[in-house]
């Protein structure tokens, strides 16, 4: 199971770090992305973090901007969002893929956390 947190509101160039916690699996056995959704539009990719050795890779809008990371001690995925952006106000969600690879599409990952809502005023 996963449980994100961390959304509020922001100003545009503020930041905000979500965190993406797991119960109830080993957390190791799983790479876990982060998406986004705004109303209308399909769930997009963010980021990623891969099992083992945590490879990452993100999507061309926030690179730069975000970071994900990895705590294994707190069985928690964080991604830190600087310089935010109007445009990345969102519903975020975490999700967990056993896969071995660097994956970016919804049907690639196993299981959903809820999302968390990330709005920033320009």
């Amino acid at each position: 199971q996963l449980q994100a947190s961390g959304g509020g509101a922001v100003q545009a160039g503020g930041t905000l770090r979500l965190s993406c916690t797991a119960s109830g699996i080993t957390f190791d056995d799983y790479a876990i992305g982060w998406f986004r959704q705004v109303p209308g539009k399909e769930r997009e990719f963010v980021t990623t973090i891969t099992r083992g050795t945590d490879r990452t890779s993100y999507a061309g809008s926030v690179k730069g901007r975000f970071t994900i990371s990895r705590d294994r001690s707190e069985n928690t995925v964080f991604l830190q969002m600087n310089a935010l952006k109007a445009e990345d106000s969102a519903v975020y969600y975490c999700a967990g893929s056993s896969s071995w690879e660097i994956v970016t599409t919804t049907s690639d990952y196993d299981f959903w956390g809820q999302g968390t809502l990330v709005t920033v005023s320009s």
